[in-house]
């Protein structure tokens, strides 16, 4: 069975910011293919994951966060933990799961800096829908030469 359902989680920390992959997204892959989830922080993206590639509705999952540096450590293991999960969740079911997670060293909350990061996330969002879409396709081709 072909899939043609995607999934996207959306981190809402910085959702001003976040929110733009989800526009990227759905520049290559029509809006109506895409189910949308909107998930606390970034945390808790890969359980999300894991629950969405468990039902078999979905092609690819792609999850988006911006995990800024606060001036404490935390960032760091929140960024190193959330992407160590979700690619766990992608090897366990079989089900490939997108990062959109960002972790910039210099952020500041200024217009500026949402300004450059709002643009970088609509690019970044284009680019999981293209990741997601030579996936299918490559994994189509396996399955027919199998």
């Amino acid at each position: 069975m072909t899939h043609t359902r995607y999934a996207f989680i959306k981190a809402q920390w910085h959702a001003d910011i976040v929110d733009q992959a989800l526009l990227g997204f759905t520049q290559l892959i029509p809006a109506e293919h895409v189910d949308v989830f909107d998930v606390p922080g970034a945390f808790e993206m890969p359980l999300m994951a894991q629950d969405l590639a468990k039902t078999g509705r979905y092609t690819a999952i792609a999850c988006t966060a911006f995990v800024v540096d606060g001036g404490i450590y935390r960032h760091d293991f929140v960024a190193q933990s959330v992407v160590d999960g979700i690619m766990r969740v992608g090897l366990d079911t079989g089900v490939p799961v997108l990062s959109v997670s960002l972790t910039p060293h210099q952020y500041q909350e200024t217009d500026h800096h949402n300004a450059i990061y709002q643009a970088h996330f609509i690019d970044k969002g284009r680019e999981a829908a293209q990741a997601a879409l030579m996936l299918a396709k490559s994994r189509q081709t396996l399955a027919v030469v199998a």
